[in-house]
């Protein structure tokens, strides 16, 4: 059986229980779905598809959870991470309405799953958006006018400057908005909890599994190293690690890097009096910090997403100065995890979904550009009822919205990119 690379040095990785690898595949089958990619979207779609009665089978490179999804910053936020308003030329005020209620809907996707089937990921609830200057704060006070606009469900606060340190012990802010309806987890103890029920309504997952090509067709071909699957239709959920298994999406699609620091035990005071509502937090910057507390008190700080394809030589160092102008009184605290990974970045920071045009029984979804945890749940719910019922409206309806290629071909995307979040950088600080 060949290896699958083990999970990220992360503090996720080290306070889950021991998971059994699961077999590769090494051999030809069939199912009525093939899904690639082993992360939240993945096994969302295979346990959705599961639940319609459809045979799954789908094929990780590595191990369930290792890319993004078991290593990201666990903060569960409403919304698509795009401000959806700006899409209504190509899907009309209605399709601007559902927009804004998938961003809702995704997250009570999490919150039922979790609930109706006891899955143990120390969900939290509570989550608090932070200005970080005048124009960030009045962008606030115009982001809870819409949402009470539109409805929200769930309750929502503004915190002034002079009450923040109730939220959050830190001068760095001035101001912030509270909202109930989002929170946090431990991402990589959620996705294999979804894997095992996967497994239990029917779907087949494999491990060191990579896919090396696909032959298209009324009836698709994916080829591994040594299987195959023949499938009637495919689902493409390999986000940031596409590469070149499909040339029509590589180029619209940029991997980025994260960086997350966990620290030392921290104890419950002194956690608390960091975060004293226990909340996960998220500035306005560009180069955006979040930040949350783990459930034995650690606090895991993570950002300085980087387009330039190079990790920092040391994840602590850089990162550290970023945690300690936030919480000067952390200065000299003991880091015992660091680590990174790549997330997939869409042009316009609209996640991608739909179907390949020349191949209408192979279907995608990427791009979460940051907003992964909830919004693959809602990618794989639509997915699921355009492929098993039949209903592809939703997928649709987010077809519409153009996704550009990076400029810059493979080679040079990255660095382009990164010099145009310099500048972006820069308009921050004039």
């Amino acid at each position: 059986m060949p290896a699958a690379l083990p999970h990220t040095g992360s503090y996720y990785a080290a306070s889950v229980a021991p998971e059994p690898e699961r077999a590769s595949l090494d051999t030809a089958i069939n199912a009525d779905v093939c899904i690639i990619g082993g992360g939240f979207t993945g096994v969302n779609t295979a346990l959705e598809l599961a639940e319609r009665g459809m045979s799954v089978v789908l094929l990780e490179a590595q191990r369930i959870g290792w890319g993004a999804s078991g290593r990201n910053g666990g903060q569960l936020i409403r919304g698509l991470g795009h401000d959806v308003s700006g899409v209504e030329r190509w899907v009309g005020k209605e399709g601007v309405r559902y927009l804004q209620q998938a961003g809702s809907e995704s997250v009570d996707i999490v919150r039922q799953r979790v609930n109706d089937n006891g899955l143990a990921c120390d969900l939290r609830w509570g989550y608090c958006d932070l200005a970080n200057t005048p124009s960030h704060w009045k962008g606030l006070q115009e982001e809870l006018g819409a949402l009470t606009a539109q409805g929200y469900p769930h309750p929502l606060r503004l915190v002034e400057k002079d009450a923040l340190h109730e939220v959050v012990n830190s001068s760095a802010y001035v101001g912030g908005l509270i909202d109930m309806g989002s929170g946090h987890l431990h991402p990589l103890k959620l996705i294999l909890a979804e894997a095992r029920l996967a497994e239990a309504k029917g779907a087949i997952l494999y491990e060191a599994s990579p896919v090396r090509r696909i032959v298209h067709g009324a009836k698709v071909q994916v080829f591994t190293d040594q299987g195959q699957v023949t499938a009637g239709q495919v689902v493409l959920a390999c986000d940031a690690f596409l590469e070149k298994l499909e040339p029509a999406l590589t180029g619209k699609l940029l991997p980025a890097g994260s960086y997350i620091i966990a620290t030392e035990p921290l104890g419950e005071a002194r956690a608390r009096a960091l975060i004293p509502q226990n909340m996960a937090l998220c500035d306005q910057r560009v180069a955006l910090d979040y930040y949350r507390l783990s459930a034995d008190n650690r606090l895991l700080f993570g950002g300085a997403c980087h387009y330039s394809g190079r990790d920092p030589a040391n994840i602590g160092d850089y990162m550290r100065p970023k945690m300690e102008r936030v919480f000067a009184q952390l200065k000299g605290v003991g880091i015992d995890f660091q680590w990174g990974g790549m997330i997939g970045i869409s042009a316009n920071r609209f996640p991608q979904i739909g179907y390949l045009p020349k191949a209408p029984n192979v279907f995608y979804a990427q791009g979460y550009s940051g907003h992964g945890l909830n919004v693959t749940h809602f990618a794989a719910r639509i997915l699921a009822q355009a492929i098993a019922e039949r209903d592809s409206r939703a997928v649709e309806l987010f077809a519409k919205v153009p996704h550009r290629t990076f400029p810059g071909g493979e080679r040079l995307r990255s660095p382009l990119l990164a010099l145009g979040m310099m500048w972006y950088r820069f308009k921050e600080l004039i």
